[in-house]
C-alpha cells in the first residue's frame, strides 16, 4: 500500500521550473532515501509535501488525503525534522516538545504522556528541565526529533538530520530512525552522507534538475545503470585452464590476474546468476579456493554515474 504519492507535481517561479512533473510513490513502512545534488529540487519537494509550499500543478497525497484539498489532514499525519533547527532556546526541552504537541491538539494526560515518551525516546528525559542553550549540537538535533514525533505521525520527514554533529550522536539518530520505522512510521530521509542512506534506506529516489531520474532499491538502481560487480578468487594451484573457461562464460565481462597469480579478479554484470558456474569451474580444475570476495558498486558510484556530480558538489 502506498502512503505517499506524487502525481505530476510541478513547482515553478516565473519561467523557472524547479520541480518538473514529479511522479512517484512511497510505500507504507518504507525508509525512503531522497537524494539529489544541490539545486536538484529536493528541498522544494520536501516543502511541498509538508505544506510549506503549494504545487504549481499536480498533487501530492498522504494516506489518501490531498495536500491541495485537505492540507490539514495531511499535516496531521506528518512529522517534520527540518534541516535548520526548529526549537526555542528560551524554553526548556520539555516546554519545546509541549509547545509543538499543543499545535497538534494534544491536551491533558495524553499530552503529558506523549511529551515524556518523546523525550525518553531521544534520550533526553533526564535533561527535560534544561535549556537547549546548554545542549550539544547532537542533543539539539535529538530534541528536534522529539518535537516532530510526539504526535506519532504516520510519515516522518527527516531533512539532513545529522548535519554538523559528532559520530556518536549521528549513530544515535540513525538507530532512532530504524526504531521509528520498526514502530510503524514511514520515513523520508535526505542526507549528504551517502553512507547513511546506503545503511538505512530500503528504496532510493534520485532527483536532478527537478526530475526524478531514478527510483528503486540499490539492486534496481545498479541494474538501471548497468554497473558491474567484481568477484575476487583467492586461489592456490594452476589456473590456466580455469582462466580460459571463465573468460568464455557469457556472463563474464573480464578476468584479470592479481597478486602474482594468487588472485583472479572476475568482472561480471550480476554475480548471483553465475557464481555457481564459476565455483564449479574452480573445482573442476582442481583449484583450492582460499577466499572469495564480492565487490559491489556503491551508492556513491551509482549517484555519480546518474548525475555526473558528487552528492556534495556545490
Amino acid at each position: 500500500m502506498n502512503l505517499v504519492s506524487f502525481h505530476e507535481v510541478v513547482k515553478k517561479y516565473d519561467t523557472s521550473i524547479i520541480v518538473n512533473h514529479l511522479t512517484f510513490y512511497i510505500g507504507e513502512g518504507e525508509i525512503f532515501g531522497l537524494l539529489g545534488p544541490n539545486g536538484a529540487g529536493k528541498s522544494t519537494t520536501i516543502s511541498m509535501l509538508s505544506g510549506l509550499l503549494s504545487p504549481s500543478a499536480g498533487d501530492i497525497t498522504v494516506d489518501g488525503f490531498s495536500i491541495r484539498k485537505q492540507p490539514l489532514e495531511v499535516k496531521r499525519r506528518i512529522g517534520l525534522v527540518p534541516q535548520e533547527l526548529a526549537i526555542y532556546e528560551t524554553l526548556t526541552a520539555r516546554e519545546n516538545v509541549t509547545f509543538f504537541a499543543k499545535l497538534y491538539g494534544l491536551r491533558g494526560k495524553l499530552l503529558r504522556d506523549r511529551v515524556e515518551e518523546a523525550l525518553q525516546f531521544v534520550g533526553l528525559l533526564e535533561r527535560a528541565k534544561d535549556m537547549p542553550s546548554t545542549f550539544s549540537g547532537g542533543m539539539k538535533r535529538r530534541l528536534n526529533i522529539a518535537c516532530a514525533i510526539m504526535h506519532r505521525p504516520r510519515l516522518i520527514i527527516m531533512d539532513e538530520p545529522t548535519v554538523g554533529i559528532d559520530p556518536q550522536s549521528r549513530n544515535h539518530i540513525l538507530e532512532s530512525v530504524r526504531e521509528l520505522n520498526r514502530l510503524g512510521s514511514t520515513v523520508i530521509y535526505t542526507s549528504h552522507y551517502m553512507e547513511e542512506v546506503d545503511a538505512i534506506c530500503s528504496r532510493i529516489g534520485i532527483l536532478d534538475q527537478g526530475k526524478l531520474i531514478a527510483c528503486g532499491t540499490k539492486e534496481e538502481l545498479k541494474r538501471q545503470t548497468g554497473q558491474e560487480e567484481k568477484l575476487i578468487f583467492d586461489i592456490d594451484g594452476r589456473y590456466d585452464a580455469a582462466l580460459l573457461e571463465m573468460k568464455e562464460h557469457p556472463g563474464v565481462k573480464l578476468v584479470e590476474e592479481r597478486d602474482n597469480g594468487h588472485c583472479l579478479e572476475v568482472t561480471v554484470k550480476e554475480s548471483s546468476s553465475i557464481l555457481q558456474d564459476l565455483l564449479f569451474i574452480t573445482q573442476k580444475h582442481g583449484i583450492t579456493l582460499r577466499k572469495l570476495s564480492r565487490i559491489e558498486p556503491n551508492l556513491e558510484s551509482l549517484f555519480l554515474q546518474m548525475t555526473g556530480r558528487s552528492l556534495r558538489d556545490e
